[in-house]
């Protein structure tokens, strides 16, 4: 049974650390020179400041996905309460059905419930899940683009 839950990002870490190195075998870029290594206190901090989401998916309890945004007034436009995705992982077990829709429903519900106005997500063009965003009425309105720069 698939269940959506907003949590406590410092509570499910425990729960949590064992899915980070599956998302970031996934999905991270350039990992033969940036280890993963996440700043788990500045989370903390945006978490006790109110400016942290953590929403769950869970099937019959264990801990399959996740989806993580900042939410704070825009920096270029303040009266507008904008989330910002960080980061979101379905496991490989449940990414084929409706577990990833089923979260991003459950990620709208709480945005919503929390006053925002602007919901900003991003998708990986190595992994595009532009369609899922589409589905909740989402329109693409960015590239991003990156160059290593480091040795």
């Amino acid at each position: 049974m698939l269940t959506t839950h907003v949590e406590s990002f410092r509570r499910a870490l425990s729960e949590l650390m064992p899915l980070l190195p599956l998302h970031y075998e996934k999905l991270a870029l350039n990992k033969d020179r940036v280890p993963l290594d996440p700043n788990f206190e500045f989370y903390f901090q945006k978490e006790d400041l109110g400016e942290l989401s953590f929403i769950t998916l869970r099937s019959n309890g264990a801990l399959m996905g996740y989806w993580i945004a900042f939410i704070a007034p825009g920096l270029h436009y303040q009266t507008c309460l904008t989330s910002i995705m960080d980061i979101w992982f379905i496991h490989p077990e449940l990414a084929g059905g409706s577990a990833p829709l089923r979260l991003i429903r459950a990620v709208e519900a709480e945005m919503k419930r929390r006053g925002v106005q602007r919901w900003f997500a991003g998708e990986k063009l190595h992994t595009p899940c532009g369609r899922l965003f589409e589905a909740v009425g989402m329109q693409p309105v960015e590239r991003t683009f990156s160059k290593w720069l480091g040795g």
